[in-house]
């Protein structure tokens, strides 16, 4: 069972081939058998049971949506009411959360069966799934490597069969790189297409919701689920949502492919410089037209990112100061060892490094020099990107410059970390959609090929990928042991 699409999954359940309890229970036991990988934060089992005992009496009556008993994981960085939520941090770590995230309202009501919640770098804060107080998270095809972060988690249960699909959140790269890392198809929404309402936040210019599946098709039907228009949500986009399933068989014939110049420069690992040339050529089979392009502002993403991200997560981060929810420091003498301490001992390093460095670009005397610099920067990558579109149909590239490094390979070096994420940073500072599928492997090791849209075009997106996932098998391997 654990190793078929949701929309297998689906039409199995509906002609009673096997019911949701026990569909919940098959990946149940994946996940105590495989606790190695450490996936999850908490695993909701008797919820997840009885969520399945609801779905097998609304299949059994007939009034099933597409992803009614369907089990499913939400990122630990989701309000879940009666469950803890964490966001990967000592912090959080007593939090139990009195409401839903709207995401995964949308998923109750779907009849999808949550299974429990994935770990994550802290308060999304990383590029390897390492900053997590509940440790690192394994990567199935290599459990010696890392799975990509800050959705590590999802990106690894996905992979190893854990979960039908997960949900997950993109700053700078966060669905898309842990998604390369582990061979899973991931996919970032157009900025305010998903609701952020009840999604811890880290940056809120930038932070998207979006799904982990198995393929395209997958993807397609849990972005359904989770679009829509949010009043709770101060920067959902009030737009109609399409039928993303609609067209994804279209014919990609005369299709314009810009290939970004930037993209394959110096710093791109030539094996992967290569699984993505084969890729492209996929397409050229296809019918589409391939085309150089350019982003000269690109180069400016990294150091924008790193003065816009913390200057957003300093804001965001002052509520967590041990008085209202979350952890709280022993004995404070007064209100400021209050402060200093519950801060101080629940963050860890790479959220203290954020924060000190937002803190410091929105200081008086820094505020112009580095954040209204930055800002402006950022409008220059969104126009590089609008010129773009007006010569091609979508953008092609890899999703990072390596594969999957190993576990402590770069915790020393927090610039070596942040340079993973050089091909998706831009991409959030836009506010575009894009995609990362899997394309080929590196001495094993899966390699994204990431295809970049316009915005509100993700159907035009998820037809590019699936089409080309209709020609290759790469996203249907299983790493070795988790069949």
């Amino acid at each position: 069972m654990h190793n078929k699409t949701i929309t297998e999954l689906a039409k199995d359940l509906r002609e009673g081939k096997f019911s949701s309890v026990e569909l919940t229970q098959s990946y149940l036991d994946r996940i105590k058998k495989h606790s190695e990988l450490n996936c999850f934060i908490t695993v909701a089992e008797d919820f997840a049971i009885e969520s399945a005992k609801m779905a097998d009496i609304k299949l059994a009556n007939g009034d099933a949506s597409p992803l009614t008993g369907i089990p499913i994981a939400q990122k630990d960085i989701f309000c879940t009411q009666g469950t803890k939520t964490s966001c990967g941090s000592k912090m959080l770590d007593n939090f139990i959360s009195p409401y839903n995230a709207t995401v995964v309202e949308k998923f109750n009501h779907s009849g999808a069966v949550m299974l429990g919640k994935l770990n994550m770098d802290e308060f999304a804060m990383g590029s390897s799934n390492e900053t997590s107080f509940y440790g690192a998270v394994q990567n199935p095809w290599d459990t010696s490597t890392v799975p990509g972060g800050s959705s590590g988690g999802s990106a690894s249960a996905v992979a190893a069969h854990l979960t039908a699909a997960a949900t997950g959140t993109d700053t700078g790269g966060s669905i898309r790189q842990p998604a390369a890392f582990c061979g899973i198809t991931g996919l970032k929404p157009t900025y305010g297409r998903v609701s952020r309402y009840g999604m811890i936040a880290f940056a809120s210019s930038l932070d998207q919701a979006g799904p982990m599946t198995r393929s395209a098709e997958d993807a397609a039907t849990l972005l359904q689920t989770m679009s829509g228009f949010d009043p709770k949500d101060s920067t959902s986009m009030n737009k109609p949502v399409p039928d993303y399933s609609m067209g994804l068989n279209n014919s990609l014939e005369g299709l314009k492919i810009g290939l970004p110049k930037e993209f394959f420069s110096e710093g791109l690992n030539d094996s992967v410089a290569r699984v993505i040339e084969t890729a492209v050529d996929e397409y050229r089979k296809m019918g589409a037209e391939i085309k150089e392009v350019s982003l000269p502002h690109m180069k400016l993403s990294i150091p924008v990112y790193y003065v816009i991200a913390p200057a957003e997560c300093s804001a965001n981060l002052s509520r967590f100061d041990g008085v209202r929810f979350g952890y709280r420091c022993d004995e404070p003498k007064d209100l400021n060892d209050l402060y200093i301490r519950s801060r101080g001992e629940a963050f860890g390093d790479e959220v203290k490094r954020r924060i000190l460095m937002g803190t410091y670009a929105l200081s008086a005397g820094y505020y112009d020099a580095y954040y209204i610099k930055a800002q402006k920067a950022r409008r220059l990558i969104s126009e590089d990107f609008k010129q773009a579109f007006s010569e091609v149909d979508v953008l092609m590239g890899p999703v990072s410059p390596s594969t999957a490094f190993g576990l402590g390979e770069k915790t020393g070096d927090p610039i070596e970390m942040y340079l993973a994420d050089i091909y998706t940073i831009a991409v959030n500072l836009a506010g575009l959609p894009a995609i990362s599928i899997p394309a080929g492997f590196v001495n094993e090791k899966p390699v994204g090929l990431q295809i970049i849209s316009n915005y509100f075009t993700e159907p035009h997106l998820l037809n590019v990928a699936h089409k080309y996932q209709q020609t290759t098998n790469w996203h249907q391997q299983t790493p070795k042991g988790f069949e």
